[in-house]
């Protein structure tokens, strides 16, 4: 399939090979006929529709459809739940606190993204492990909070946890 796409689909986290088949044979190799990630995965049903009226939003699901590529995407999401790399943790992350079908569609959103950058521009995948990944989410986390103590006049202090004693 590198011979025929240009690039290894299957280095992304998640996705064998009969996932990228299914998802070469759906889309194909031309990526001009999207012209943003978003409109790729507008196409995939896997972004929010945003229902508003008055300045409230009254639904935010996603698009019904049978797209074969989608749920290509979906089953690859859903077989990150034990992977030790970002993408899995990013699932967990997402269903403790959204529950486990938007949490896969969130991963697969995830998951098509890349495919659209690695297609359209020819980006390899770069590996990141759960601990960068946990890393990055806990330093945003901070820098979050540092911005609604400043709102509230407030000052942070970090201090760091106490170490647990070992008994030899």
């Amino acid at each position: 399939m590198y011979y025929v796409v240009g690039i290894d689909l299957t280095e992304i986290e998640g996705i064998e090979e009969m996932t990228a088949l299914t998802i070469i044979s759906e889309i194909g190799v031309d990526m001009s006929q999207f012209a943003t990630v978003h409109h790729f995965c507008s196409w995939l049903g896997l972004c929010p529709l945003l229902k508003k009226t008055g300045g409230r939003v009254k639904s935010s699901r996603t698009r019904l459809g049978v797209n074969r590529a989608a749920v290509a995407f979906r089953l690859a999401a859903n077989g990150l739940h034990a992977s030790k790399g970002a993408i899995g943790a990013f699932l967990r992350r997402k269903k403790a606190h959204l529950g486990a079908p938007k949490a896969i569609t969130a991963a697969a959103h995830k998951l098509a993204r890349i495919t659209y950058l690695a297609l359209k521009h020819g980006m390899r995948y770069v590996r990141q492990t759960q601990e960068e990944y946990e890393k990055r989410v806990r330093e945003q986390q901070v820098k979050s909070l540092h911005k609604k103590a400043r709102a509230l006049g407030m000052k942070v202090i970090e201090t760091l946890p106490p170490e647990t004693p070992t008994t030899v």
